[in-house]
């Protein structure tokens, strides 16, 4: 069970989902998590130790760092099987949106062609996922349509994704990808199949459930308590709550109980079966279990995100050191008792004591350790890893192994 797990996000991802980006729960959401592990290196500038979202006491006048109106953020979530969209062994993506429920803010700011919008800012692997995990019904539409309703609706009445609060000469479209990589990495830090799978429940034709039970399971695995939606006695849409530090960019989305009720009966709610096929689905939040069909597997493409007083800040970048910037993704090529790690810039290993990744680097051969459903990098054995510095903005951190030097931490392996 997550019972301390930031999540991370440069989706917003993240990423990432997650984020992407901050754990502070190994296995729920029991805490704060940043987003910043996005493949577009989009960044706000702004920090993520201030007040969170709906807690402020006096008005705020930095609304590119502070979301307002709408603090109160939901990522909800489908279980469609009439008909059946995205894998059988997931539920698919919905969109955030603000508490506020402002719809349609701006719209000169208005997408069509997503697809398009993506690719060209380089979001293919965002876009990827969109398509098996980013469902419309049928009946409703294309998913393009869906994607394109959500930023439309909602997406465009964040505060801090206002063109003014970007980066200074992004490139129009460029608030419409954040939103996606946000909303990507967010929900891939929400396994709501495999929480409930972890708890016993699985989609059945005849197995009837609780309200109590579904509730009291979410909440043992996330830390924090959803709201369900039903379709008569069919469970088919949930809703997490969060507050917001920072920006939707790259801040750090803080869990919390629903504010609203579950909208279920009480008893003989049904978790229907799906059609259609499984799929490896991958959690950047839940360490629980990374794989839901090869569960300690060691993947062949990863994140390396480092935990530190548990909680996710950033990971590893293309030279192997430690940044909260944009995460390098690493081939493994091995087995979980003896692998490689390779990133763009070469090899890496490690000399010295030092962690390095590049062109001249002699591969050493890393573990990969299970701890509390995570799987861990080992090195010599050992999962201790630990730099001078935590790192922050552009900074970044040389990475030796062992835990002598002033900052601690051990760094989860997160597949792509």
């Amino acid at each position: 069970m997550l019972t301390q797990f930031a999540l991370l996000l440069v989706l917003a991802a993240g990423s990432a989902f997650g984020s992407p980006s901050t754990f502070s729960n190994t296995s729920g959401l029991g805490g704060p998590f940043d987003l910043l592990a996005r493949n577009a290196a989009i960044s706000s500038g702004c920090s993520t130790t201030g007040t969170a979202s709906c807690h402020n006491t006096s008005a705020v006048s930095d609304t590119c760092c502070f979301e307002t109106p709408g603090g109160l953020i939901l990522q909800t979530q489908f279980w469609d099987t009439d008909p059946s969209t995205g894998p059988s062994n997931s539920w698919t993506i919905h969109g955030i949106c603000d508490g506020s429920f402002s719809e349609n803010c701006d719209p000169s700011r208005d997408q069509s062609d997503i697809t398009s919008l993506l690719e060209s800012a380089g979001a293919t692997s965002t876009l990827s996922f969109m398509q098996t995990y980013w469902k419309n019904d049928p009946d409703d539409g294309s998913d393009e349509e869906l994607w394109s309703h959500e930023w439309d609706t909602h997406g465009t009445c964040y505060s801090t994704l206002r063109p003014a609060c970007l980066p200074s000469g992004s490139s129009s479209g460029t608030d419409a990808v954040a939103f996606y990589e946000t909303v990507v990495r967010l929900f891939q830090t929400l396994p709501t199949y495999t929480w409930l799978e972890n708890q016993g429940i699985t989609p059945s034709s005849s197995t009837t459930h609780t309200l109590t039970s579904l509730e009291n399971a979410l909440t043992a695995e996330a830390g924090v308590k959803p709201m369900l939606t039903c379709d008569g006695s069919n469970l088919n849409q949930i809703a997490w709550y969060f507050n917001l530090k920072g920006s939707i960019i790259d801040g750090t989305f803080v869990p919390i109980d629903s504010p609203e009720d579950s909208d279920c009966p009480s008893s003989g709610i049904k978790y229907p079966v799906k059609t259609g096929s499984p799929v490896t689905t991958t959690s950047v939040t839940s360490t629980k279990t990374s794989t839901t069909t090869t569960p300690g597997a060691l993947p062949t493409k990863a994140m390396i995100v480092a935990i530190h007083n548990g909680a996710q800040v950033g990971g590893l970048l293309t030279l192997g050191t430690w940044s909260t910037q944009t995460l390098a993704t690493m081939t493994l090529a091995g087995s979980t008792s003896s692998f490689t790690m390779t990133s763009s810039k070469g090899s890496c290993g490690v000399s010295g004591g030092e962690l390095t990744c590049g062109s001249g680097v002699s591969a050493s051969s890393f573990t990969a350790v299970s701890s509390g459903g995570s799987l861990l990098l080992a090195s010599g054995g050992s999962t201790a890893f630990s730099s001078t510095a935590v790192p922050s903005g552009e900074t970044v951190e040389t990475v030796f192994t062992g835990s002598s030097k002033a900052q601690t931490y051990t760094l989860a392996i997160v597949s792509t």
